[in-house]
């Protein structure tokens, strides 16, 4: 008898060790620093989600000198999270990516003015200070302003385009009269620094008609050949949007488990917390499918920008459904 349950505790060791080995590795590369912005992922790796995938993800968090098109291009990432405007931007310049799922279903983007700014409406932009992110971030903005009619060379009929850092200081020092802000992050940095919501005046881009799809998913073309390739992402997929879907329905815990992944500490409760509650309203009603009437709203809005368009025609095999199908 202690031969047979020596024998059986030996082949179960086996199973687990060979289960262990199973795991197949996934290289996620984020567009920038840990933050609740990225808590689906994070929310899926700590409650076993890519594990009982049979997945070890690593998480690579981002930074104002990452850039996920070069990161993937060279190897360092499997998928990466983007906006679309860099990810096409990228895809004509060489570098083949493929939307392969669109946890985002809406746009967090917008300008934000100081009200003592005189800035009432888009017309008012003309002669002002406006603080644009750029490293990809920038087309859609400059999009918005060839749809305007604006130009982006300054003097009283343009814009002056502020490079703006990955802060809100120019507002505050009154270096620009707007600056670049998103729904879950930058707005409320403002806001904690001391000026009210009735300072300010918001221009959302979604309201302006020139929105485009943000923090999606994606891999180069190359690899969508290979059949393994394309079940391991249906599977992190499958797992990543169980994780969204948790984050929704538990708001708070899914920001406290962003924190704990915090190397650098720089993060805090109250932002994260906040930042989940907005990011939920992005991601809600996304099975993590790319709807095709988004992808050419945000082609037509690229397209757009007069002499300078952010691509040049619209691209061909730049998503697939062939991933969010298989993990459905």
């Amino acid at each position: 008898m202690k031969k047979i349950f020596a024998a059986a505790a030996a082949l179960a060791i086996g199973l687990s060790s060979s289960l262990a080995i199973a795991q197949e590795k996934v290289t996620l590369q984020l567009k920038w620093v840990t933050q609740a912005q990225f808590a689906g992922y994070y929310v899926a790796k700590d409650k076993g989600f890519y594990k009982d995938a049979g997945l070890d993800v690593t998480i690579k968090p981002g930074g104002p000198d990452v850039a996920p098109p070069q990161v993937i291009a060279g190897g360092g990432a499997d998928v990466v999270i983007d906006w679309m405007p860099s990810a096409l931007a990228s895809r004509e310049k060489g570098v083949a990516l493929v939307n392969i799922a669109q946890p985002f279903k809406r746009s967090g983007m917008m300008l934000t003015c100081r009200k003592d700014s005189g800035i009432k409406s888009p017309a008012d932009f003309k002669g002002k200070t406006l603080g644009v992110w750029f490293f990809g971030n920038e087309y859609p903005f400059l999009s918005w302003m060839s749809k305007l009619g604006i130009t982006t060379n300054g003097g009283a009929d343009g814009v002056t385009v502020l490079k703006q850092g990955f802060n809100v200081d120019p507002i505050l020092q009154k270096q620009a009269d707007c600056v670049s802000t998103m729904t879950y992050n930058e707005y409320w940095q403002i806001i904690d620094a001391g000026l009210t919501p009735d300072d300010l005046v918001v221009f959302k881009y979604e309201d302006q008609g020139v929105s485009t799809m943000e923090d999606g998913l994606y891999v180069l073309e190359k690899n969508l050949k290979d059949a393994a390739f394309v079940d391991r992402m249906a599977r992190f997929v499958k797992a990543s949007m169980k994780g969204w879907a948790w984050a929704r329905d538990n708001s708070d815990a899914a920001a406290d488990i962003v924190l704990e992944n915090d190397a650098t500490g720089a993060q805090t409760e109250k932002h994260q917390r906040r930042m989940m509650k907005e990011i939920n309203k992005l991601t809600a009603g996304s099975n993590g499918k790319l709807d095709p009437a988004d992808f050419d709203r945000t082609v037509a809005t690229l397209l757009s920008g007069g002499s300078a368009p952010v691509i040049s025609k619209k691209p061909v095999g730049a998503w697939t459904h062939a991933i969010i199908d298989k993990s459905m």
